[in-house]
């Protein structure tokens, strides 16, 4: 069984309980468009093949026990499932292998032709991604398998809190989740 295979083996176990709501090319989808193979970053956390699933299959793990621990009670039940395991599905395409700097030379009928091979060992980000952003474009990609709530749109949108440019919203991360999420606010309150 490859990497990606477990991977998908253990994407469905977890997600399990909100599959039903997805069409069922959902993870052909993914595997197509990286989703098992990414990084989660170029240097810090997941910083390897795998490391998006990896990143947000723990994401959601944490998710699922903090909505079950503080009793959180979300719009659908599914939530912490979409919101942890989509969250960063905008990084699908925004990383990519360098260019490694070693030089091969090689000859064809019109003569020398320089050869540069693909670095499998490092990361850069991809210039040529069609959608731009972080939050909002997860939300962009994940609203083409389901409608989402608006805490789910919400939580994915401005979940890098203090990475988030507060001129955005005119609001701090906590102002905006207590008065825009109107359930996750008042569990938070109690």
């Amino acid at each position: 069984m490859s990497d990606v295979d477990i991977r998908m083996k253990q994407f469905r176990s977890l997600m399990e309980p909100a599959l039903h709501i997805f069409p069922p090319y959902l993870i052909r989808d993914l595997e197509a468009n990286g989703f098992f193979t990414a990084p989660a970053s170029t240097k810090y956390h997941g910083a390897f093949e795998g490391g998006l699933f990896e990143h947000s299959r723990n994401v959601t793990q944490v998710l699922i026990t903090l909505t079950h621990d503080n009793g959180l009670a979300w719009q659908r039940p599914e939530s912490p499932y979409i919101i942890g395991m989509f969250h960063d599905l905008c990084k699908m395409d925004l990383y990519r292998h360098p260019m490694s700097d070693a030089v091969l030379h090689a000859w064809d009928a019109n003569g020398q032709k320089d050869i540069r091979e693909v670095d499998t060992t490092k990361w850069e980000h991809n210039p040529d991604t069609l959608l731009k952003g972080h939050g909002d474009k997860s939300v962009m990609l994940l609203s083409q398998y389901l409608p989402l709530t608006m805490e789910e749109i919400l939580c994915i949108r401005y979940h890098m809190g203090a990475f988030v440019d507060q001129r955005e919203s005119g609001m701090t991360i906590q102002e905006l989740s207590i008065s825009m999420i109107p359930s996750f606010g008042r569990t938070m309150q109690t």
